[in-house]
């Protein structure tokens, strides 16, 4: 895809809209890793769900959601949290999770968050490490503790082998009585690689690392918001056509 990203989108015209799955660290942001300001245009006038998925705890997404004016439809902590129209699910094994960051720290091992940890704080299924932790010894402790080791580019991941932003998109889109293979993903890490499986049409961005890129049905040329907001205007020409 060599669309040029534009500045704004004309959605006006009434044309069916697929629902959409979006990541947001990489996918929303800017390079500079803060949230696009086209956000908060784009994605309430998007007359389909917005489903936002993401490796970043509960609040987070929410937080964005509220401030954004869109409706609390969130896949957070990839997978472990899905909240959805009020409905809240939770899974994946918080105490397997929480013995291998013992772990981990028993055998000098940092997260790198400092005290304060707000990546963690408010996190209920897995753990996130800086990505300046030791990669060697968090991967030697997923195995021991049979959990799955994610590099998302922007931190490390614990999380519950069980759990995947895919299977919460299966759950998002039956709370929402939609077929996932109606959703329209767009990520950029290993992490949305699950997600692109699930979802009908799936987009890595120009910035997304190997695995998102071989699992994605299309790597656009634009990174980052631009790319995003990309394919939004490919999926509003396609639908005016």
């Amino acid at each position: 895809m060599t669309t040029d990203a534009p500045a704004g989108l004309d959605i006006s015209s009434g044309a069916t809209l697929p629902p959409l799955a979006l990541d947001i660290d990489g996918t929303l942001t800017t390079p500079e890793h803060t949230i696009d300001p086209r956000v908060f245009r784009v994605l309430p006038e998007w007359p389909a769900p917005v489903v936002l998925a993401t490796g970043k705890s509960f609040p987070y997404p929410i937080a964005l959601c509220h401030f954004a004016g869109i409706p609390e439809r969130v896949i957070a902590e990839n997978g472990g949290v899905v909240c959805v129209d009020e409905r809240v699910r939770i899974e994946g094994d918080a105490e397997r999770v929480a013995a291998a960051v013992d772990a981990f720290r028993e055998r000098g091992g940092e997260l790198g968050w400092g005290d304060a940890d707000t990546v963690n704080r408010w996190r209920e299924t897995e753990v996130a490490a800086r990505v300046t932790a030791d990669e060697a010894l968090l991967r030697e402790i997923a195995e021991e503790f049979d959990l799955t080791f994610l590099d998302t580019g922007y931190a490390y991941h614990l999380t519950d082998p069980a759990v995947t932003k895919g299977r919460g998109l299966r759950e998002a889109a039956s709370i929402l009585d939609r077929d996932p293979g109606a959703f329209v993903a767009v990520g950029d890490s290993m992490n949305d690689a699950s997600t692109f499986a699930v979802a009908g049409e799936s987009y890595a961005l120009a910035n997304a690392d190997e695995v998102a890129r071989d699992a994605a049905d299309v790597t656009v040329d634009a990174g980052f918001m631009d790319g995003t907001m990309t394919v939004l205007a490919e999926l509003i020409e396609r639908a005016d056509a």
